[in-house]
């Protein structure tokens, strides 16, 4: 889901996590959005409003009476005009005049109008203290139980206080991410996806493995994707360097790192899915023995000659069950007859689509954030999606095929 061309109020209370919002709201500028911004007027002893107004393009509305409000009715045109609210950092003070209906100041007014009528992030930040008092822990409780607001739990760490608890804002971009997963239409709710990524490791010996340059990030892309559109995600992840970047929603990471244990975990998994995403770049061939101590090499030694065997084709078995309600979705990345292979192998493993990549095209494979594919489905349709990020990439391929 981009940010592009929404219109996002951001409202920011008097806590000391003020400095970390004109980040927040650079971030998203930079993805598209309109910011404009509203404060209590302690938030203005954290951040200033000029910097506020430079970083968002846009007055801010901090005076319920001031002259230079752009409406008469500042509280209700924002609103009006907004997609989604996010009030962040929300403190106790603030969350206790949402819980209560109190409205006395350019935020809580505000956060009056929009409450009920569009999306809210709400991202507490305060001393553990306040955090765990038992009339904070009823508001947020109360402000949890309404329609359309979503609650961005406190992180754990130190405090400003010099303590160390839960009470810390959470970072900027988990709070764009958060806000990302709001906004997204949740057109998978309700539907369990399956979804592997990365390499495997085949062991050799005790310390030694075959593996390839897969490092997971377009699986996990597509977990992020699915997540935000509502699904249930289980994420299979085999050897991966990416991370996982702030998820938000409902994502199950089990990890199998060789192709045989990855193979257990999706034939175990694939009943209860809906959807299987089979993204992960599984090793075709395993060594037929795999040595009990580290395999040293001999004085005078050339060559060492290792047998393999082939893996279980996680595809293969995952499209011969397939039920009628079930899509599955497989991955070809090739190196030469490309359509070709792609297309053989979407019906000798009973997929319903292939997502094909290709290492001949710069920016695009293992190891890089963007990539270039080519969708074919079992209908004999095709989608060329140019190069892009994997994130985009991502989103594209649930809209094509989901």
């Amino acid at each position: 889901m981009k940010l592009s061309g929404k219109h996002i109020v951001v409202g920011i209370s008097g806590g000391i996590a003020a400095y970390k919002i004109p980040e927040l709201i650079r971030l998203l500028v930079k993805a598209g959005a309109e910011v404009k911004v509203t404060t209590t007027p302690n938030a203005l002893q954290f951040v200033t409003e000029m910097t506020l107004q430079t970083l968002s393009g846009s007055s801010v509305y901090s005076d319920v009476f001031a002259s230079i409000n752009a409406h008469a009715t500042e509280h209700i045109s924002l609103p009006e005009w907004a997609d989604a609210m996010i009030v962040a950092p929300a403190t106790a003070n603030v969350l206790a005049k949402m819980a209560n209906g109190i409205a006395d100041d350019a935020l809580t007014t505000t956060i009056c109008s929009c409450v009920a009528r569009k999306p809210m992030l709400i991202v507490p930040a305060m001393n553990d203290k306040m955090w765990e008092n038992p009339a904070t822990q009823q508001a947020i409780n109360t402000i949890r139980s309404w329609e359309h607001i979503t609650v961005l739990e406190p992180a754990e760490g130190p405090l400003a206080c010099g303590t160390c608890g839960k009470g810390r804002m959470p970072e900027v971009e988990e709070i764009q991410e958060a806000l990302e997963y709001i906004l997204t239409p949740k057109t998978l709710n309700g539907k369990q996806v399956l979804i592997t990524a990365g390499g495997t490791q085949e062991p050799i010996d005790p310390v030694r493995f075959i593996s390839n340059y897969s490092t997971g990030k377009m699986g996990f892309a597509l977990a992020q994707a699915c997540a935000r559109r509502g699904a249930e995600v289980t994420l299979v992840c085999g050897s991966v360097t990416a991370q996982l970047s702030n998820p938000f929603g409902s994502i199950r990471r089990i990890d199998a790192l060789s192709a045989q244990a990855m193979y257990e975990v999706c034939t175990a998994e694939w009943p209860k899915a809906d959807i299987g995403i089979l993204c992960a770049a599984v090793a075709d061939f395993t060594p037929a023995q795999q040595a009990a101590q580290k395999i040293k090499k001999q004085e005078g030694q050339t060559s060492l000659t290792l047998e393999l065997s082939t893996t279980p084709d996680i595809a293969k078995a995952l499209g011969e069950t397939k039920q009628a309600h079930q899509r599955l979705i497989g991955f070809a990345l090739e190196t030469e007859n490309e359509k070709e292979n792609a297309l053989r192998k979407l019906e000798r493993k009973h997929l319903d689509a292939i997502v094909l990549n290709s290492l001949q095209d710069a920016g695009a494979g293992f190891g890089t954030d963007t990539n270039r594919v080519t969708i074919y489905s079992a209908e004999g349709r095709s989608i060329e999606l140019p190069l892009q990020s994997k994130t985009d990439i991502a989103s594209k391929i649930l809209d094509s095929l989901i």
